[in-house]
């Protein structure tokens, strides 16, 4: 059960991220003069979907305190870098953003190194 925990962190957490960047980015820029800025920020946050985002971070949470009481955090932990792997191959297959070989190799690397840390365990 417990990894069923470490997962629900996962989803929640690339879910958020996904649908934070896609809602926002329907909405343009940050604008410059501080009061645009504070009724920009107020109109996202009114917004289902960006809504959305913020719950699933709090759902996050919630299944993030339930694995912390099945492992150690040490052990549990480098699995969050699952997120990394999925927001980036999400980011690129569902909002068009660009995959780079510096990008890949940088991927590799956090892979290469959560399983380095998984064994020496």
């Amino acid at each position: 059960m417990g990894y069923l925990y470490i997962a629900g962190t996962i989803f929640f957490t690339v879910y958020g991220q996904l649908i934070l960047k896609w809602r926002i980015g329907k909405y343009g820029s940050l604008p410059v003069d501080f009061a645009d800025k504070l009724l920009f920020l107020f109109k996202l946050l009114f917004d289902p979907l960006i809504f959305s985002g913020f719950v699933s971070a709090f759902v996050a949470s919630l299944f993030w305190m339930a694995a912390m009481t099945k492992f150690e955090l040490s052990f549990a932990y480098p699995f969050m870098s699952i997120s990394f792997v999925l927001v980036f191959l999400f980011s690129a297959l569902i909002l068009r953003e660009p995959m780079t070989w510096a990008k890949g190799i940088g991927l590799a690397l956090i892979v290469a190194g959560v399983i380095v840390t998984s064994r020496s365990m």
